[in-house]
């Protein structure tokens, strides 16, 4: 799952405010190597599931993995008002241990795909359509590009790395299983404030690559306020998902696999809400906060309940450097009673299952640099220590380290 720099361009500069240039075309590559030393387990994840699939533990030996993304924004606006949007991705490459085996998953930069073959695919296929106030956006892309959408954490790419940090990790927003999904939105925005709200695909089965069209089987609804000044910004956000999800107290009391009770009209429903702020100088921070109900099956994103995450993101400028950056972050994960006895008792779900589990809230920190070594090229390192992955207390500590090149233009 990723958010793109794009995001920042679609949701937080009105259409009305940007360049009128007829046409504009954008490229950007980041190659990203991420590595841990072996840490201490007491048990993984080795059972055998449905369809000789193992369980969803972290490597406990060391390991490394390497993921490569590019991307060619096409941007056109043939009539007043509307903005078209064309986005052709190569990705290759994986995440460590296939991205499992921890939930607020430490690179942004990876699927939860097991081929690592490059492959090619369109991101975004979009049109935006702005009259007045409202602006309307129609067709294929990624949800945090217009909802939750929070400067300074918003872009793998160049900032922070960790799922719980570039988005709100307890809202299992619908999305394919390369983090796209087809939907509508509209956004009201006036002076210091605005109103939008949205309807999209989800997947016809969890972690999914096929959307279900029929709107009535499934969906997901989202609607979110945002008030602004003139150094930051509160959001307040609210979804109501529908899919075949499973039951974790069905899986519990049958001692099934969530996925074997799945079953029409379930729902996830939840809250997030955050807030920015610029302190001058180049130095602004952000927190968000998430929660669903976590009685059903995670369904898209990532198998976390409750999270809090807080960061703070600096300028080079202050040293001199203006092209560089350093951010720190942290983000603290739970689960649900249900969510948590059903991993409990040997469950798994598509990120994270060892087997068995010894229940402690999954801490993960983020430190990064990026040096800009020009306009065009930056190379940064991250380290992210995490505390209980997988919300298992049985297994690490572990330390994530990652080497990252960026170009853009």
């Amino acid at each position: 799952m990723r958010a793109l720099a794009v995001a920042a361009a679609m949701a937080i500069v009105p259409l009305r405010a940007r360049a009128e240039e007829p046409a504009e075309l954008h490229f950007q590559a980041t190659v990203a190597t991420q590595a841990h030393p072996a840490f201490q387990a007491a048990y993984s994840g080795k059972l055998p599931l449905a369809g000789g699939a193992v369980g969803n533990s972290l490597r406990s030996d060391a390991e490394s993995a390497t993921s490569v993304v590019m991307d060619l924004f096409l941007t056109l606006r043939p009539w007043a008002g509307a903005e078209l949007l064309f986005q052709p991705e190569l990705v290759g490459g994986r995440g460590l241990s296939s991205t499992l085996g921890v939930a607020a998953f430490p690179s942004g930069e990876v699927y939860r795909v097991g081929n690592p073959e490059p492959t090619i695919l369109v991101g975004r296929a979009v049109l935006k359509q702005a009259v007045g106030h409202l602006t309307f956006t129609a067709g294929k892309y990624s949800i945090p590009d217009l909802f939750d959408n929070v400067p300074f954490a918003n872009d793998p790419h160049m900032r922070f790395m960790s799922w719980g940090l570039w988005a709100s990790a307890a809202y299992d927003y619908p999305a394919d299983v390369r983090g796209y999904t087809w939907g509508l939105a509209a956004d009201f925005s006036k002076d210091w404030w605005s109103i939008r709200a949205g309807i999209f695909l989800e997947p016809t089965v969890a972690n999914g690559a096929k959307l279900e069209t029929d709107v009535t089987k499934a969906r997901g609804l989202v609607v979110e306020l945002e008030a602004r000044s003139g150094h930051g910004a509160v959001r307040v956000l609210g979804f109501l998902n529908t899919a075949d999800m499973g039951s974790y107290r069905q899986a519990i009391a049958g001692h099934l696999q969530v996925e074997d009770t799945r079953a029409q009209g379930r729902t996830k429903a939840g809250m997030a809400a955050s807030t920015n702020y610029d302190f001058g100088r180049g130095l602004g921070s952000f927190v968000r906060a998430s929660f669903n109900d976590g009685q059903n099956e995670t369904w898209a994103f990532t198998e976390i309940d409750r999270s809090l995450a807080v960061g703070a993101v600096q300028s080079g400028a202050r040293w001199g450097r203006e092209r560089d950056e350093a951010g720190a972050g942290l983000v603290v994960s739970g689960l649900s009673g249900p969510h948590r006895a059903y991993l409990e008792g040997g469950g798994y779900g598509f990120i994270i299952g060892d087997g068995a589990l010894h229940y402690g809230a999954e801490l993960l920190g983020e430190l990064f640099y990026r040096a800009g070594v020009t306009e065009q090229v930056s190379l940064g390192v991250n380290y992210q220590p995490i505390l209980h992955p997988a919300f298992n207390r049985d297994r690490g500590p572990v330390h994530v380290f990652t080497g990252r090149a960026h170009i853009a233009f």
